[in-house]
C-alpha cells in the first residue's frame, strides 16, 4: 500500500486543531446521551458498592471505578447522567490520545484528524465512552501507555517510561488486565527489539513507579488469597469457550470492517517501514496480547486498547495511499460513514426503546427495565401480611437486580445476594425467614424453605427480551436451616 518511508521524526506535543474539534465533539454527544435508557447493569453495581464507602479491592475487581462513581454522584447528583460523566471525558481523552499517537507516528494534521474520526466514531469508543465499566477507565490508560511507550521508543527519551509507569500504577486500580499490555510489550521488545532498552534504567524505573504506587492494590489481593485469580478462573470457566469462538469476529466488530482494514495496514507498517523500527515491538507485541487472552478465554475488548495504537498507525498509512486522488476520498469517506452508522446503532441508545433493532444493542439491553423490576418486587413485598413484612429480606440473583433495588426499592428491606462482591454482605439475619426472591433458582429457593410460589415474573415494559426479562419473583416462607448454613450456597462468580 505504501512504499516510502514514513517521517516520524518531527515529533509534534499536541494535536491537530481538527482532531480535538472531534473529541470534544465525542464528548459531547456521549453527554448528551448519557440519559436515555437508564442505568448499565454494571453501572447499578458500581453504585451499590461505592455507597459503602472505599474499599482496597472486591473480589471481582479493583475499587476505582465504584469510588468514581460514588463521587461523581455526590457532587453532580444520584442520576445516570452524572455516572456517565466521567465515561464521556474518557471517551474523549481517548480520540485524542489516539490522534497523539498518530502525530508520535508522524501523521500529518489529516491523518490526525482520520484517527481521531475512525476512534470516536468506534463500537470500541463509544461504547465505554457512553456507560462507566471498567474498560472505561482501562482503555484510558492504555491509550495513554502506548504514547509514552512510544515516545521512550522514538524519541529516546528516558523519562516516558517513568509517565507510563505512573499511569500502570494507577490503572491497576481500575482494571488487572491492564497488566496484558507491558508484558506484551516486553516480548515484544525481546522478540525484535531494540533490545538495547532493556539497558535503560528509566525501564526499571518505570517499572518500580508501577510496582510502588499499585503497591497497595496487589497487597490486598495477597491478603484475600487473590481473589482475582478465582473470578478469572470463573469467567474462563463460563464464558471461555463462547470467547474463542467469537474472538475473531468480535474484534472486527470493535472497529467494524472499515477499520479493522485501517489497522491492519498500520499493524503490517510497522513492520515493514524503517523510520518505525523503534516501535516495531507494537506489532508482535499485539499478537502476543491476542494468544494470552484466547489461551484465557478473554473477551476481544480485553486487547482493544492494542487497536488503538494500530489504528492510529493505519491512519497514517491510509493518509499516504489516498494523498490527492478525490476517488480515494470518496471511497474512505463512504467506508467511513457508512461504517459509522453501524457502529453507532450498536454502542449508543439512539433508538426507541421498544424497536426491533434494539436487541443489536447489548449495552442498551441491559439498560432498560430496571425501575419496573424494582416496583415489581416492592408490589410483591408490600402485599405481605404486617408481620410477615417484619421477618423478611429481599433476595436477587444478580448484581444488577441488588444494584436496581438499591436505587429504586425504596420501603424494601434489606437486599442480599450471593453474586461476586455481594455474598459477602450476607447473611440475612436469622430473624429474616421471609424472602421475597426475583430471579432466584426455584430448586434452590425450595431446598432452603417449606413453601415457594411464585407470585409474578419480571416486565420491562417494552417487550425486550433481556436477561431480566421473564424472572421470576418468588415468595417464600419456613426457613429450614439457619442462614449460616444456607448461605454458602447462594454464593457464585460470574461478569
Amino acid at each position: 500500500m505504501l512504499t516510502a518511508p514514513i517521517d516520524a521524526g518531527t515529533h509534534p506535543s499536541s494535536a491537530a486543531r481538527p482532531a480535538v474539534a472531534v473529541a470534544g465533539a465525542v464528548t459531547a454527544v456521549l453527554l448528551a446521551l448519557s440519559g436515555r435508557y437508564g442505568y448499565n447493569v454494571d453501572e447499578l453495581y458500581f453504585r451499590l458498592l461505592g455507597e459503602r464507602g472505599w474499599a482496597w479491592g472486591y473480589t471481582d475487581q479493583p475499587p476505582l471505578v465504584p469510588t468514581v462513581v460514588h463521587t461523581t454522584t455526590r457532587l453532580l447528583g444520584d442520576t445516570v447522567w452524572a455516572i456517565r460523566v466521567p465515561a464521556a471525558l474518557c471517551a474523549g481523552a481517548v480520540v485524542l490520545l489516539g490522534s497523539l499517537i498518530t502525530a508520535e507516528l508522524g501523521g500529518t494534521r489529516r491523518a490526525q484528524t482520520l484517527s481521531a474520526l475512525g476512534l470516536g466514531s468506534s463500537f470500541l469508543v463509544l461504547s465505554v465512552g457512553h456507560i462507566m465499566v471498567t474498560t472505561t477507565l482501562d482503555m484510558l490508560a492504555w491509550a495513554a501507555i502506548l504514547l509514552f511507550v512510544l515516545r521512550a521508543l522514538l524519541r529516546g527519551e528516558g523519562k516516558w517510561w517513568l509517565w507510563a509507569g505512573v499511569v500502570l500504577g494507577l490503572a491497576l486500580y481500575a482494571k488487572y488486565i491492564v497488566v496484558l499490555l507491558p508484558v506484551a510489550l516486553l516480548v515484544g521488545l525481546a522478540l525484535v527489539g531494540p533490545r538495547k532498552v532493556f539497558r535503560d534504567r528509566w525501564l526499571y524505573g518505570g517499572i518500580g513507579l508501577a510496582l510502588v504506587i499499585g503497591s497497595p492494590n496487589l497487597v490486598y489481593q495477597a491478603v484475600h488469597g487473590f481473589p482475582q485469580l478465582r473470578m478469572a478462573d470463573a469467567l474462563g470457566a463460563t464464558d471461555g469457550p463462547m470467547n474463542r469462538v467469537i474472538f475473531l469476529p468480535g474484534l472486527v466488530i470493535l472497529l467494524g470492517p472499515v477499520l479493522t482494514a485501517v489497522w491492519v495496514a498500520g499493524l503490517v507498517k510497522l513492520l515493514r517501514d524503517p523510520v518505525w523500527r523503534p516501535v516495531r515491538a507494537l506489532a508482535p507485541a499485539f499478537a502476543v496480547g491476542v494468544a494470552l487472552t484466547v489461551y484465557g478465554g478473554g473477551r476481544p475488548d480485553y486487547v482493544g486498547g492494542f487497536l488503538i495504537g494500530l489504528f492510529a498507525a493505519g491512519a497514517v498509512v491510509v493518509d499516504r495511499w489516498t494523498g490527492r486522488r478525490r476517488s480515494r476520498w470518496v471511497l474512505l469517506c463512504a467506508g467511513l460513514t457508512a461504517g459509522a452508522v453501524l457502529q453507532v446503532l450498536t454502542a449508543l441508545p439512539v433508538l426507541p426503546r421498544n424497536s426491533p433493532l434494539v436487541p443489536l444493542n447489548n449495552i442498551s439491553l441491559e439498560s432498560i427495565g430496571w425501575p419496573r423490576l424494582a416496583g415489581q418486587v416492592r408490589t410483591a413485598y408490600e402485599v405481605l401480611p404486617p408481620q410477615q413484612r417484619e421477618r423478611a429480606v429481599v433476595l436477587a440473583a444478580n448484581l444488577g437486580e441488588a444494584g436496581a433495588l438499591d436505587r429504586y426499592g425504596r420501603g424494601l428491606p434489606e437486599v442480599y445476594s450471593g453474586h461476586n462482591e455481594l455474598h459477602a454482605w450476607g447473611p440475612p439475619p436469622d430473624s429474616a425467614d421471609v424472602v421475597v426472591a426475583v430471579g432466584v433458582d426455584r430448586s434452590r429457593l425450595t431446598a432452603d424453605f417449606t413453601s415457594c410460589a411464585v407470585v409474578g415474573k419480571v416486565d420491562n415494559g417494552v417487550g425486550v427480551e433481556n436477561a431480566e426479562q421473564g424472572a421470576p419473583i418468588t415468595v417464600c416462607h419456613g426457613r429450614k436451616a439457619s442462614w449460616a448454613l444456607l448461605w454458602p450456597a447462594y454464593h457464585y462468580l460470574s461478569g
